[in-house]
């Protein structure tokens, strides 16, 4: 069953999955797919032809600019932002206001199962990989590797976090271990892999 607010604004169009619930004065833009068991929290927008997958989280007034793509399980914060202008202007150099045709659109795309902090900034176009977190108030300009976790600004790689979100430590064998899973990681040439994967 979907359950979406009355003051909700979600266009015919719009692809919602069953299970997902909207809330309170979100807006859901002509073409966007949202999937399965999404809850997209008060004051989210999603952007024409964004596209959701499953069991995702948008926390209050998070704005999903199109034309992003957002796999699997991705958590995004209150107020985070997904860009999609690279050269923002309301006007052409001769003053009319910017049209459609003025401008492309480029988008963010998130990997399953990642996080985007609270007030985080994506500027497109990047890609952020599965499992990675971006820290609240970070402002990501450049891709993010798997499992890579991010802060600051411009965002910087911190260390590395594993899919229960706890950042990994580094066990006897110099390898990477998820203090809650006990699941262990091998980082090579800068990526980091589930060992079982490697």
């Amino acid at each position: 069953m979907i359950t979406i607010a009355k003051t909700a604004d979600v266009e015919a169009t719009a692809s919602i999955g069953d299970g997902t619930r909207i809330w309170q004065l979100a807006q859901v833009r002509e073409g966007a797919a949202v999937g399965r068991n999404c809850n997209i929290g008060r004051g989210v927008y999603i952007g024409p032809g964004v596209h959701v997958g499953d069991n995702c989280k948008f926390q209050n007034y998070a704005l999903i600019y199109e034309p992003a793509r957002l796999a699997d399980g991705v958590f995004v914060g209150p107020a985070a932002v997904l860009t999609n202008d690279l050269h923002p202007r309301a006007v052409t150099p001769d003053g009319t206001p910017k049209g459609a045709d003025d401008w492309e659109a480029v988008g963010v795309i998130v990997g399953k199962g990642a996080s985007i902090g609270a007030r985080a900034v994506c500027i497109a176009p990047i890609r952020i990989g599965e499992w990675a977190t971006v820290a609240a108030g970070a402002v990501v300009t450049k891709d993010v590797p798997p499992y890579a976790m991010v802060v600051g600004v411009p965002a910087r790689q911190r260390g590395w976090v594993g899919e229960a979100g706890l950042p990994l430590k580094k066990d006897d064998g110099g390898n990477w271990l998820c203090p809650a899973t006990g699941r262990r990681y091998i980082e090579n040439k800068g990526q980091l892999k589930p060992a079982e994967m490697s």
